[in-house]
């Protein structure tokens, strides 16, 4: 595919093979090729393989700095829909909520979706809508709890879910562009520490291959990991 002059102009400025966490930091600013405030990726490439349950990875993270990403959230309660919506869910219900989606009313545009123990039981009706788009609430997540008024607050004030894709890769976020070197830094040294915390019990031998990072439309530049 062809690219454009000022990509290839960025892709220039990219004369190692790997970086450290800092200098790849630094590399993000200089090959940023967009006028708006880009969102960083991280790309983890990993000796796993998900379809063993011990090679999977699906956990939270709550970077040091946020990601500068607003989350749009959707409740499932038996409770006070209204307090819900007040810390911060755009959507909250209980069975009616259920009955809306099942019947296709309400667009499923959340990027999360959070449920009460007690109205897991319920949301089998609509297991097979939530599901294809990993909306479904999941305790290993932290998207199931008692306290939905915390856990929403705790997503958006930045708590995010991150997983293993089909390939047992993880591809992700650890904030924008304007945060700057030292946040960003900052954040890209914890996304670091919790992918190795969160090393699954059946992975065996080397466990992460490559890692790189990059801006929105911008080029990779890969992380010295050694």
């Amino acid at each position: 595919m062809a690219r454009g002059k000022k990509y290839n102009k960025a892709v220039e400025l990219i004369t190692s093979e790997a970086y450290s966490v800092k200098e790849a930091v630094e590399l993000l600013e200089k090959t940023n090729t967009v006028k708006f405030d880009p969102t960083v990726e991280i790309h983890f490439n990993l000796n796993l393989d998900p379809k063993y349950a011990d090679q999977m990875i699906r956990t939270t993270i709550t970077l040091p700095n946020g990601s500068g990403k607003v989350s749009k959230i959707c409740a499932f309660t038996e409770g006070d829909a209204a307090e819900l919506k007040k810390a911060g869910a755009a959507v909250a219900g209980g069975e009616e909520l259920i009955a809306e989606i099942e019947k296709g009313s309400i667009a499923l545009d959340f990027d999360v979706c959070v449920a009460t123990p007690a109205m897991m039981r319920n949301l089998w009706k609509i297991a097979r809508v939530l599901g294809p788009k990993w909306l479904m609430p999941n305790p290993k997540a932290g998207t199931v709890s008692p306290d939905l008024v915390a856990t929403i607050k705790e997503i958006a004030a930045g708590k995010f879910e991150f997983k293993t894709d089909k390939q047992g890769n993880v591809h992700s976020i650890f904030g924008k562009l304007s945060f700057g070197v030292e946040k960003l830094e900052e954040n890209l040294n914890h996304f670091l520490k919790i992918i190795n915390e969160v090393k699954p019990t059946g992975s065996k031998g080397k466990y992460i291959n490559t890692v790189y990072v990059c801006n929105a439309m911008g080029p990779s530049i890969k992380l010295d990991i050694a």
